[in-house]
């Protein structure tokens, strides 16, 4: 029985993954690092704390680092008004809400751009909760974030899934204890996301909701 599907929003329900990859690049050169795009994507899906470790050099002037991420927020923040989900985004989430499972969103995202997030998915008639950056003490990998969303659903990991599009998000989804689908929306491919241990893989939510009954988010139960 799945009571719950806690959900990832960059890159599994709204397509952002390439515009982050875009203006962390330029939030980069900006303060003199050049890092490889391919790179840069393969990171989205962190938060900000664990990206700029992950892609700059440890013996970086450190004092730098919030500035990137406000140089980063800025450039981004130019897209909020053009974001737009993927096909079927919207109608997965109505039609888990329908089912019966409570639906959060599980967001690295600071507090306006989770607004700018869920004013492109326009479903908030199917959302039940949703997390932001700002309330977790470290993000994915790490299970923090998707723990809180766990905890806003009401519910034990046994009984809740986790949509994501990362490696990133299949890691947090187990050190949470649930499993993860996957789809692949963000750009990561079907043998990574299941090498990395994903339950199952669509080619994105259209393909997740035509399969839906077939998928690990069946079994949803009457809503209370």
């Amino acid at each position: 029985m799945i009571d719950a599907v806690l959900f990832d929003v960059d890159g599994t329900l709204v397509d952002s993954n390439y515009l982050h990859a875009a203006t962390w690049w330029q939030a980069f050169l900006q303060y003199g690092h050049t890092v490889p795009m391919a790179d840069i994507h393969r990171a989205i899906g962190m938060g900000s704390d664990k990206l700029l470790d992950h892609l700059l050099p440890d013996d970086r002037d450190r004092e730098d680092d919030d500035a990137v991420r406000s140089a980063h927020s800025a450039l981004y923040a130019q897209y909020w008004t053009r974001l737009k989900p993927f096909d079927g985004a919207a109608a997965l989430l109505r039609e888990c809400h329908r089912r019966g499972s409570r639906v959060v969103l599980a967001s690295s995202a600071a507090v306006p751009e989770l607004e700018a997030l869920r004013r492109a998915l326009d479903a908030d008639d199917a959302i039940d909760e949703a997390t932001s950056s700002s309330e977790v003490g470290a993000s994915k990998p790490s299970p923090d974030l998707v723990e809180l969303a766990l905890e806003r659903a009401g519910v034990p990991a046994s009984r809740a899934v986790f949509v994501g599009d990362t490696r990133w998000d299949v890691e947090a989804a187990a050190k949470a204890g649930m499993p993860c689908v996957c789809v692949l929306s963000g750009g990561w491919s079907r043998d990574e996301l299941n090498e990395a241990g994903a339950a199952a893989v669509y080619d994105g939510p259209r393909a997740l909701l035509d399969d839906l009954d077939g998928s690990p988010l069946a079994g949803a139960g009457p809503r209370a």
